[in-house]
């Protein structure tokens, strides 16, 4: 049974800085990591996690203990900084599919 997507899944490489809130001078970040990934980047609208509808230009698909709290800044393998608008994790127990965690971007 899968448990996790498979890292050969995962043929890119982001960046990320969790977002840890905010601070007196504007949000702080946690020490930015690397991570594999799967990126699609493409325009999408979706609700942010207040219900305001916002623009998507990007998706990321990884491993479901990626630390990546909406409000991080994600760099993207072409070099873009993008921000996590949300995030889910699915997971599908006893089934035998790969839990994932999807991130969202700006």
């Amino acid at each position: 049974m899968v448990t996790r997507v498979p890292p050969s899944l995962l043929r890119h490489r982001i960046g990320v800085e969790p977002y840890l809130g905010d601070g007196a001078y504007g949000p702080t970040y946690g020490p930015p990591a690397e991570h594999s990934a799967l990126v699609g980047e493409a325009v999408r609208m979706v609700r942010a996690p207040d219900g305001r509808e916002v623009t998507s230009t990007a998706q990321i698909i990884a491993a479901p203990d990626l630390d990546c709290p909406p409000g991080s800044r994600v760099t993207l393998p072409r070099g873009r900084i993008t921000t996590a608008i949300s995030t889910a994790v699915h997971t599908a127990p006893g089934l035998p599919v790969p839990a994932s965690k999807e991130v969202i971007c700006e």
